[in-house]
């Protein structure tokens, strides 16, 4: 039996960012060898930097990482809300493992690594012919999860250990060096949960947090919608009750990204967010505490209109804006080399005094 998860304690734990490392990079940054605000919204992404890095100039982000969490959704097989297969899922899992998908090349080219955590993926992997380290099962709490539409995705302790295990995640992720974490995401059905959640938490009609997903046709959308009514009206009442909630209409991968955000937060370590999934968790995040939002940052604004209400809602703005809709965490790591150069100009930039460079008149 384990012990009662204590979120008021890992709310107390959850501070605001370093404002004394923000004022000494606004400081330096008025010093820089260029016109006020010449450099846009790198200016502010580099003050976000040295505050979440609580350091000016801030530091390179060297060890950035991004954690994918996989699980499987009962609704995409019993309401057929999805283009793919669920079989996909254990698929992509094995693809990531060898390093063959999108989120895996991204990665490369930004230097940074990719952790794949199988929460609720439906397969059992010597099945299909495959072995996969431990580390990627350690923390599954299930195979799959209930049809939100008609029934709870999770139990309440399943919900409960699924966060727990993205807050541990969290913990071993920065106790190995991790500068920035980038929460990924793969399941077939995903973006059904996650647009319940979105609908629920923004008081937004099931038609309006919709999207396409991965590309479905008009059949299937109103399928999909059909099913995010339906589990809409089975969480109302758990509003105010955010694990509930979670157990209710979610699943384990959200669970898990929920947890893993406030992790984050209260190890004081920059998070990176994607697509839906890790906007609708952080939604979640947001709502048991609510300093959690200042250690976030929105990599890209998707297709999906839950990820652009959730976004609204947090008061998050991307920094790009591509059309991506692929989730993993690409959007991100897309996102990522303009947050690393806004590092290196505020760091690596001459100030007019070192550069012998005249400032504007008074």
């Amino acid at each position: 039996m384990t012990d009662a998860l204590d979120l008021a304690d890992l709310v107390e734990r959850i501070g605001l960012p370093d404002a004394d490392a923000h004022a000494a990079g606004a400081a330096r940054q008025a010093r820089l060898t260029k016109p006020a605000g010449a450099l846009g919204r790198l200016e502010e992404l580099s003050l976000w930097l040295c505050s979440v890095q609580g350091a000016c100039p801030p530091r390179p982000l060297d060890r950035v990482r991004v954690v994918l969490f996989a699980g499987d959704h009962g609704v995409a097989r019993t309401a057929a809300t999805s283009a793919y297969p669920p079989e996909v899922t254990a698929q992509m899992v094995l693809n990531f493992l060898a390093g063959g998908a999108a989120v895996n090349v991204l990665a490369r080219q930004n230097g940074a690594s990719v952790r794949v955590v199988d929460m609720a993926v439906d397969a059992d992997y010597a099945e299909l012919g495959a072995a996969v380290p431990d580390d990627v099962t350690r923390y599954r709490v299930r195979r799959s999860s209930g049809s939100i539409d008609r029934e709870d995705a999770l139990t309440r302790e399943q919900a409960e250990e699924a966060f727990r295990a993205g807050l541990r995640i969290a913990d071993e992720e920065v106790d190995s060096g991790a500068d920035l974490l980038i929460p990924g995401d793969m399941g077939i059905g995903s973006t059904t949960p996650s647009a319940v959640l979105v609908g629920l938490l923004c008081g937004i009609d099931p038609a309006r947090v919709v999207g396409r997903g991965t590309g479905i046709d008009d059949d299937t959308w109103m399928r999909k919608t059909a099913a995010v009514r339906d589990a809409m009206r089975r969480g109302r009442p758990l509003k105010g009750d955010s694990i509930g909630l979670l157990a209710a209409v979610g699943g384990a991968d959200l669970a898990a990204t929920t947890g893993f955000l406030l992790g984050a937060a209260a190890r004081r370590t920059p998070v990176l967010l994607d697509g839906v999934v890790s906007c609708a968790a952080a939604l979640v995040a947001h709502r048991i505490a609510f300093r959690s939002r200042a250690w976030w940052l929105a990599g890209t604004r998707s297709t999906e209109p839950a990820q652009r209400a959730a976004l609204e809602r947090l008061d998050l703005d991307p920094i790009v804006d591509y059309g991506l809709r692929l989730g993993e965490g690409t959007g991100a790591l897309v996102a990522l080399p303009i947050l690393a150069a806004a590092g290196s100009t505020l760091r690596e930039m001459a100030t007019f005094d070192e550069a012998g460079v005249s400032d504007r008149e008074s």
